[in-house]
Formats: structure tokens, sequence, C-alpha cells
């Protein structure tokens, strides 16, 4: 039997742990040359460009890194240094090749990421919340590894975030003292030469700083 593509959709798919890293695992060798680049993948790009806005800085972790793609656009905004966390031994395999990280850590974010509290002045995430991976609930553990006024830039799929509670939670936490200056602004996920059912789609950037 022939095996399904690897693609959005699949990815978008994935139920668990598990699937997760058998999916990437396949998909890590292409991710770049295959999805990114024939998508016009441009969040990690987007991503990078609203945290440098917000006064982010180093040390940055790079939250569901993948390959490297954010990591390597916060290098180009001199943002420093970087560490990557993903659930994908292989797909960090990938991101350490290109030299942009000081370290990387596979985690799943659901179990929490080893790392002191407190080891961050900036978090970021260009692809991790979204249908399919990780919500709303990692974000306590996410907040524990960063330092009081640490900058957040983390993208949310906005159909994902419109069924997950995304924006309940992250004003909750506002109203509870957990963080402030929320904003939510919205960002294409893919450039203009994208083509497919996903070429339009976009994404939340839930910017915010830790009280």
């Amino acid at each position: 039997m022939d095996k399904k593509p690897i693609d959005v959709d699949a990815a978008y798919g994935l139920a668990g742990p598990e699937q997760s890293r058998a999916l990437y695992a396949d998909w890590a060798e292409t991710y770049d040359s295959g999805f990114a680049s024939e998508t016009d993948y441009i969040l990690p790009e987007q991503v990078a460009l609203v945290f440098a806005a917000a006064g982010g800085r180093g040390p940055v972790l790079d939250v569901g890194a993948g390959t490297g793609l954010c990591g390597v656009a916060l290098a180009k905004q001199n943002i420093g240094p970087i560490d990557a966390t993903d659930i994908s031994p292989d797909m960090l395999a990938q991101a350490l090749r290109k030299d942009v990280y000081r370290d990387v850590i596979e985690a799943d974010l659901t179990e929490g990421i080893p790392v002191p509290q407190g080891a961050y002045c900036g978090l970021v995430s260009s692809g991790t919340f979204t249908h399919g991976h990780v919500g709303p609930e990692a974000l306590p553990t996410l907040l524990r590894v960063a330092r009081p006024d640490a900058i957040f830039a983390l993208a949310i799929n906005a159909r994902f975030a419109a069924t997950s509670g995304f924006d309940d939670v992250l004003h909750r936490l506002q109203r509870g003292g957990w963080i402030r200056d929320l904003r939510l602004p919205e960002v294409a996920i893919y450039g203009s030469a994208a083509k497919g059912i996903h070429r339009a789609d976009t994404a939340l950037v839930a910017v915010f700083a830790k009280v």
C-alpha cells in the first residue's frame, strides 16, 4: 500500500506525540526544499519580524523550531543567542545544520521543557500552535521558562485559534496578571507564490510580555 503523501494536511491530522515524531522523521530531510519552498512558507520570517519590532532580544527559545527556519530569520535580525526545542529529533538535526542555534532541546511541550525556570528573555513559535499539534495548554510551560518582562511572539493558526479557546486563555492570563500588553496581529502564513487550498491561510501572532 502506498504511503499517504506528507503535506500540511497530513500534519494537521496528527493525533498525539508518537504520530508527530513519525511524520516529522519522514519529512525532515525534504521539509525545507519541498514544503517550505513549494508553498512559499513565510510564517517564520513574519514571526521574527514581529518579535524584533516588539523589542525582543536573546536569549530566545524557538518553540517547535522544526528545521530552524525561524531561527534563521531571527539571526538575520541580529537576535541571539537562540535555542531550539521540538518534539522531533530528526527536525532538530536539520535545525542544527543551519548554524544559528546555541543549543537544541528535544521536548514534548505538554510534558515540560527541561531547562531552568526563567532561562529566556524571549520566546517565539511559528508553526506549533495549529491543527494536530499543540494548543493553549502549553502556555504555562512557556511562561515557566521565561524571565519577567520576556517578550513572546507566538504564531497561532487563525482557524485553530477560533476553535481552541486560545483567545480566551490569553485574555484570562492577562486579567490574572500573568502577562501584559497582549496584541494579536494577523499575518499571512504563505507568500504570493503560494498555491492550493491553504494559500490564503493566516495566523494570529500573540505578542505579549510576561509580568
